[in-house]
């Protein structure tokens, strides 16, 4: 039996600039499942995603999600996309599975933790304070450069990385520093600034869109204080959850939020399309 993938839509040209199309999976010309193909919405044209796909149960356990994976894999080329992408719940082991066979690899992972009602303390000797206008305007440009320069070491174009960068800090920060519903802080221990945060107060939650320490002043634990300090933020805002994203191979930071009781909830695959 053969398994193909018939249009169900014509593509799709969308107001945010995505292109995307509908799929149905076929086997011998019987509907048995449906794939949902797109371009990035921040990456551009040069990165497609499996938005969505979908086998019925009688069909399942037998190759045809692979198939129509591969199959999407084709039809992202005759866009002219470079990469690959799916964004896949942790507690989706077919699906897990299905990507890591086929080559995808974990290029980013979401994590939350769920917050007590006591706002954790610092540890002697850190305090927290607002980030100054002048603090921020450096802060921001290094931001853009250094976010910018992950996504091209992950294999997105220069432009395309470089375009995602200056479009999600534009739409997160539309008033800068001033904007609601972020707070920025820079840590002092002893009375030295040692790192900064940037934590996002979202419906429901809380979000570490950034947070590092000071070049001078890694190794000493104050990673943990920065983290410790966005507990404490969405704890007194009435957020019960925060949550993260941290890029692959970040071991440094992968254990200290696992250390700290920050649980995997989603992960993003990615596959170059040679």
């Amino acid at each position: 039996m053969t398994t193909t993938l018939r249009p169900a839509e014509p593509l799709r040209h969308n107001p945010d600039g995505t292109r995307s199309q509908r799929y149905a999976v076929c086997v011998n010309s019987r509907p048995v499942g449906e794939i949902h193909l797109g371009t990035s919405p921040s990456l551009g044209d040069s990165v497609a995603r499996i938005i969505d796909l979908r086998i019925a149960e009688p069909d399942r356990r037998r190759g045809r999600g692979t198939v129509a994976a591969l199959a999407a894999e084709e039809a992202a080329r005759g866009w002219g996309c470079v990469q690959l992408e799916a964004l896949v719940p942790v507690a989706a082991d077919a699906a897990l599975s299905l990507f890591r066979t086929l080559g995808y690899t974990v290029r980013n992972r979401g994590m939350e933790k769920r917050l007590g009602g006591t706002p954790p303390a610092l540890p002697p000797g850190s305090r927290a304070r607002p980030m100054t206008g002048e603090e921020f305007d450096a802060w921001l440009e290094a931001e853009r450069e250094r976010f910018a320069r992950t996504w091209t070491d992950l294999g997105i174009p220069e432009d395309a990385a470089r375009a995602k960068s200056h479009d999600d800090h534009a739409r997160l920060l539309p008033h800068g520093l001033a904007t609601e519903g972020m707070r920025f802080s820079v840590l002092e221990h002893d009375g030295s600034p040692v790192g900064s945060l940037w934590v996002a107060l979202q419906e429901g939650r809380a979000f570490v869109f950034d947070v590092q320490s000071y070049p001078a002043h890694r190794g000493r634990g104050h990673g943990r204080s920065l983290m410790l300090l966005a507990e404490r933020q969405a704890t007194d805002s009435g957020r019960p959850v925060l949550g993260l994203n941290v890029f692959a191979g970040n071991t440094p930071a992968e254990t200290l939020y696992t250390s700290l009781g920050y649980e995997t909830v989603t992960y993003s695959l990615s596959k170059p399309l040679l």
